[in-house]
């Protein structure tokens, strides 16, 4: 397996449409400074996935767009495609040539194609890391990459190792997959309930809104509130009146002295 053709139009440098083609071996791309060199392997990284605008040299994707001359208006999309040679079959599909595409629009959109079919990103990334292709197997060394690695922590190190052996694609799979995954809290019966539906909900004319636990099983019915017990009136207070104190202590003065107290 090796790269056949990389075709490249309206990306960065690159306005009508410029096509290489690789032979089996080395290929060396020459030019003087400011030619465009690098950008050919910013093609090769982007389309194979990179998402990444600093590693592309750039501060946001919409930069490898052609931005345009003083003698040519700006692009409004960036096409590459990238061809390679599938007769080993190290590729897991029937072709035994595959041609994968990226397409930016500068309106923000994006189109990824395999052999002219359209597909989602995850898709390229899956058929390329069988292969140790991709923008994350490490086979475009890009400057400044040997100071990162030579330089790394035990865990970059570790990251190194496990995307060169074919690792990263089981992990993103995992990760989406527990992504997908809701949570769900387990009640004291046993099944999981989901915590919108766990917490009870009071009704008009229920007391606290929970249900009572009989000898036979949880009570459907509601519960009635008790109402507060009735309180008897009293003997109404009288407000004495003036003069009325001094009549009430007569009267009761007498009643003492009838009684002999």
């Amino acid at each position: 397996m090796h790269l056949k053709s990389l075709t490249v139009r309206g990306f960065k440098s690159f306005a009508s449409a410029t096509t290489f083609e690789f032979e089996p071996g080395v290929t060396a791309v020459v030019g003087p400074n400011g030619s465009g060199k690098s950008n050919v392997v910013d093609a090769l990284s982007w389309v194979m996935g990179e998402q990444g605008a600093k590693t592309l040299r750039g501060g946001k994707m919409e930069d490898v767009i052609f931005a345009g001359t003083s003698g040519r208006p700006p692009l409004g999309r960036a096409h590459v495609s990238l061809t390679i040679d599938n007769s080993d079959g190290a590729l897991p599909i029937d072709y035994s040539e595959v041609t994968i595409a990226r397409t930016l629009f500068r309106t923000g959109g994006s189109e990824y194609a395999i052999n002219g079919a359209g597909c989602r990103l995850l898709d390229i990334q899956e058929l390329l890391s069988d292969s140790g292709l991709g923008r994350e197997m490490h086979v475009i060394v890009g400057q400044g990459q040997l100071d990162k690695v030579l330089h790394a922590t035990p865990e970059d190190r570790r990251g190194f190792i496990e995307e060169a052996a074919g690792i990263l694609k089981h992990r993103r799979r995992k990760e989406k997959r527990s992504a997908n995954l809701k949570p769900c809290r387990p009640t004291s019966h046993g099944s999981a309930t989901s915590p919108a539906k766990s917490g009870g909900s009071s009704r008009p004319g229920q007391a606290g809104g929970s249900r009572a636990a009989g000898p036979d099983g949880p009570v459907r019915g509601p519960r009635r509130a008790v109402p507060p017990a009735r309180r008897r009136p009293g003997p109404a207070a009288v407000c004495p009146g003036p003069g009325r104190g001094r009549r009430d202590r007569t009267e009761s003065q007498t009643r003492r002295r009838r009684t002999g107290t």
